[in-house]
């Protein structure tokens, strides 16, 4: 076995200088039943997978507040050393949102028939997609979400953050959660390259645009690639 008494003390001769770190009780936890916890669980489980992604998305307006609780809730994911560095734009205004979707079919455009490969291309073919993206005008809220590739300290200087794809990719997935259970729709949309959205929308250099997310209710006529999503097995090996 390794001896690690000697990193050990090395990391606490570096770190010594720093505030100790502060600790609360875990806040909230009560132990359930299991059986409470199966019911949770599949409840849970039966809600998601109803759960789909559509392009059709009704004008009909939708309050503020639901967009700020759907980021709220993405905002609880864990990251690395707590960076946080996810930053949610949440946009309203018609114009921009028409000014995002010139910007974003005009790349979705060069996509699709110049930097596409044929087997993107069969691969994207059951989905149905082109380089119209009609749901960024018609959704009544398009979030874009911006992974903190480094933070900013006030006098300018870099501050590294860790893990920021593993990050904000589990927020990413709990904002999605969250719309979901509120009974909205929305839909993981990559244009790329992303660029375009930092200068539209007036982020800094150190952020980069990672999702386009429209938000809304699902129009009457919306409809849904027929898939089927992978069984347990194919997804999951269990040890026991």
């Amino acid at each position: 076995m390794t001896d690690a008494s000697g990193p050990i003390e090395e990391y606490k001769a570096l770190t010594r200088h720093l505030p100790a770190p502060s600790f609360v009780p875990l806040p909230h936890y009560r132990r359930l039943p299991e059986a409470e916890m199966l019911d949770r669980a599949r409840a849970f489980h039966t809600e998601m997978e109803r759960r789909r992604t559509t392009r059709h998305f009704a004008t009909d307006p939708v309050p503020r507040e639901l967009i700020e609780l759907a980021i709220l809730t993405a905002g609880t994911a864990p990251s690395g050393a707590h960076r946080q560095p996810w930053r949610f734009v949440a946009i309203a205004d018609a114009e921009l949102k028409r000014r995002i979707r010139v910007a974003t079919e005009e790349e979705e455009l060069r996509t699709y028939s110049t930097r596409m490969t044929d087997e993107w291309r069969e691969a994207l073919h059951p989905l149905g997609t082109d380089h119209v993206k009609e749901h960024l005008t018609d959704a009544p809220w398009v979030v874009v979400l911006f992974a903190e590739k480094y933070g900013l300290r006030p006098d300018g200087s870099h501050r590294k953050n860790y893990y920021v794809d593993e990050s904000v990719g589990i927020a990413a997935g709990l904002f999605v959660a969250a719309v979901h259970r509120m009974g909205l729709v929305t839909l993981t949309h990559t244009p790329n390259p992303m660029g375009f959205l930092r200068d539209l929308l007036g982020r800094g250099s150190n952020e980069k645009a990672v999702l386009v997310l429209p938000v809304g209710y699902p129009r009457p006529d919306a409809r849904v690639p027929d898939l089927q999503r992978l069984p347990l097995s194919a997804i999951a090996d269990f040890k026991p």
